[in-house]
């Protein structure tokens, strides 16, 4: 079946993150270490439930405060938390081509409102796609049945008719119980070259 919309991940595949950089950055004005930082922070339940909208942006931030014993403000703690990111510049090439030959492209992410907001201020190829499916928006993350549901209805396609890029495998395993096309990411290297063998006439800048 032919590709029609091309669904990526964001974080490992579009942008590396490193949890340690923000602990390390609060833990300069914290009572908590800088590992201890990172047990309350790094795909932590806490996150979790922040990232599935259990608790608002405020409660996530009150609540982290509190743990590791953060004196700062609310922008102070936003900074450091989300300034964890860089962009893999192979992978947002390879939107931008694709995107180029027409195909539609989104994004898929577990993710959170203070990172999203970094990621838009700071990453201009963020501006570049044709829809975003956050977890936080819709209150479920990957990978529930319910966000590949609500990509479908997004992008207007399903079934084979999806090219989906994640590096988790049970992300991915997800979709393909629904016919999508998958890609399990590993590597820029392996992901481009799969990319190439479904879209021969693919051209990279």
């Amino acid at each position: 079946m032919k590709v029609k919309a091309v669904v990526f991940d964001l974080g490992k595949v579009l942008v590396d993150f490193d949890y340690g950089i923000a602990a390390r950055k609060l833990a300069l004005t914290s009572k908590a270490s800088a590992e201890e930082i990172r047990t309350v922070i790094d795909q932590s339940p806490l996150l979790f439930s922040y990232e599935s909208a259990q608790m608002t942006t405020q409660q996530f931030f009150d609540e982290v405060r509190v743990r590791i014993g953060f004196p700062g403000s609310f922008a102070e703690f936003a900074f450091a938390f989300a300034d964890i990111f860089t962009e893999i510049p192979e992978m947002t090439r390879l939107q931008k081509g694709l995107r180029s030959t027409g195909l539609p492209t989104f994004v898929l992410s577990n993710t959170n409102e203070i990172a999203i907001g970094h990621v838009r201020r700071n990453f201009p190829f963020f501006a570049n796609f044709d829809g975003y499916i956050f977890s936080f928006e819709h209150a479920v993350l990957k990978p529930h049945a319910r966000i590949y549901e609500i990509t479908e209805q997004q992008t207007g396609c399903r079934n084979g008719e999806i090219l989906f890029l994640d590096d988790k495998p049970e992300n991915v395993e997800a979709a393909a119980k629904r016919d999508w096309q998958t890609i399990c990411h590993c590597s820029p290297e392996e992901s481009i070259r799969a990319a190439q063998a479904t879209f021969p006439n693919l051209k990279l800048s």
